[in-house]
């Protein structure tokens, strides 16, 4: 049986402990490969293999606490380059071999369905929770994540172009003076995963440089088939067959809410002057959801972030943390600010469902219509929320958020997300609450 050996302890030299950690981090993972596969070990085995994962990540916290701002000035050349979350992790891996795994590493766990994985992931989840934690590498961190990702220069020359833009999971046409981004995973009820990332982002960075619109609308596309054919659906959350079988990556979370949502609340970021209220400065536009059918999980986090939400009287929404095992997002760090901290706990730790058409539901959706009206409403709120021009309402906007979350406590929150998240995401109630009720075992990915 594989014992634990000690982890070095910090001197508070870069280089000589980079290379004490790396060498007991290879040491441990040699151990590890000698234990059967995860899904062959026994009790005896299972708890040698547990044992050898905590004591590596231990270590991980041990060093990243001593030298985490070092290796992120390193990474970025003392903080003068932006380099984003999902490049990050793994430039790091080189730096400080055994710190963080490998994109072969990731790449082997990703074949295998989440029960399966041994979690080499959650080392990203420490290393993104001590940068993060940092507030000068973690603000230097959000501005990376706020910035335009690199499509989006050529995907904004295509819209102006044509007038549109289909991205596959996500389309934006014109509305008015409205860009309206659609998200499009029709076959997953509008869902969101790993395929879907990429283009929703891209195309809100489009919607948000447009020069043509003053301000962006979030819509569900119209499900072809199924329960729901001929409807639209605005959101349901994260793709949960996906996430069983082990194909919704642990960086996604990252990537989605320091980018995609943080970017509908906060816009868009300069690379010359940081995106924080009081001192910098941000490309933004209001942000109106039209909620059809339902805004299930990450669909209802959404909301939080959105400055106008339309929502039809039969649409309902909920935050079904609990069943899924995992931390919905920011939610927890919007939620009361909406209904009060007892209300959110019952959304979030015992799933009660909120129907938009009710007194809890009129605290997060400003105007609940009829199905039939959505599409009218929305050209009307569009010319409201236009009619007096843009400056004002942004200033306004900006001011109410660092009233509510600035910058920093975002940042703050994140770190927490980021070391909390990665658990779950490995935890062995999120398979069996996905198995218990979703019946994820039983549904084809």
């Amino acid at each position: 049986m594989e014992s634990v050996v000690s982890a070095p302890v910090a001197s508070g030299d870069f280089a000589a402990d980079a290379a004490a950690f790396s060498a007991y981090w290879r040491d441990a993972k040699d151990r590890l490969a000698r234990l059967p596969a995860k899904p062959r070990r026994d009790p005896a085995t299972a708890m040698a293999a547990e044992a050898l994962k905590q004591a590596a990540r231990d270590a991980r916290f041990a060093f990243l606490r001593r030298h985490a701002c070092t290796l992120y000035d390193r990474l970025t050349a003392g903080r003068t380059k932006f380099v984003r979350v999902e490049r990050l992790v793994y430039d790091a891996a080189e730096a400080v071999p055994g710190l963080v795994p490998t994109r072969a590493e990731v790449a082997a766990e990703a074949e295998l369905r989440q029960a399966d994985k041994d979690g080499c992931e959650i080392d990203q989840g420490i290393l993104a929770n001590q940068f993060l934690a940092d507030p000068a590498c973690g603000l230097h961190l959000c501005h990376a994540m706020l910035l335009p990702r690199e499509e989006s220069a050529d995907a904004l020359a295509k819209f102006r172009r044509d007038g549109a833009l289909d991205l596959g999971h996500a389309r934006v046409e014109r509305q008015g003076k409205a860009a309206v981004l659609l998200l499009a995973n029709k076959r997953f009820l509008n869902s969101e995963d790993n395929a879907t990332q990429p283009a929703t982002e891209i195309a809100a960075d489009v919607c948000i440089l447009d020069p043509e619109s003053q301000v962006a609308v979030l819509r569900g596309d119209v499900v072809p088939e199924g329960k729901y054919a001929g409807r639209r659906i605005f959101n349901a959350g994260i793709n949960l067959t996906h996430l069983y079988y082990g194909k919704i990556p642990f960086l996604w979370f990252l990537i989605r809410d320091l980018g995609f949502v943080n970017k509908m609340l906060r816009g868009l970021a300069k690379p010359e002057v940081p995106p924080d209220e009081v001192a910098g400065d941000s490309i933004e536009k209001l942000w109106i959801s039209a909620v059809e059918t339902f805004a299930i999980g990450g669909g209802c986090q959404i909301l939080l972030a959105t400055d106008f939400n339309i929502a039809g009287r039969d649409a309902y929404m909920t935050l079904p943390a609990r069943k899924e095992g995992i931390i919905p997002a920011m939610a927890n760090l919007r939620l009361a600010r909406f209904v009060g901290d007892r209300l959110a706990r019952q959304a979030i730790m015992y799933e009660r469902r909120i129907e938009c058409d009710s007194e809890v539901g009129r605290m997060i959706c400003d105007e609940i219509i009829d199905p039939a009206e959505v599409d009218a409403t929305i050209a009307r709120v569009i010319d409201r929320l236009t009619g007096s021009g843009a400056v004002g309402a942004i200033g306004n906007r900006r001011a109410l958020r660092l009233a509510a979350e600035p910058l920093d406590t975002f940042r703050r929150y994140a770190a927490l997300y980021a070391r909390e998240q990665a658990l779950c995401h490995f935890s062995p109630a999120l398979i069996s609450n996905l198995e218990r009720f979703w019946n994820a075992q039983g549904r084809r990915a």
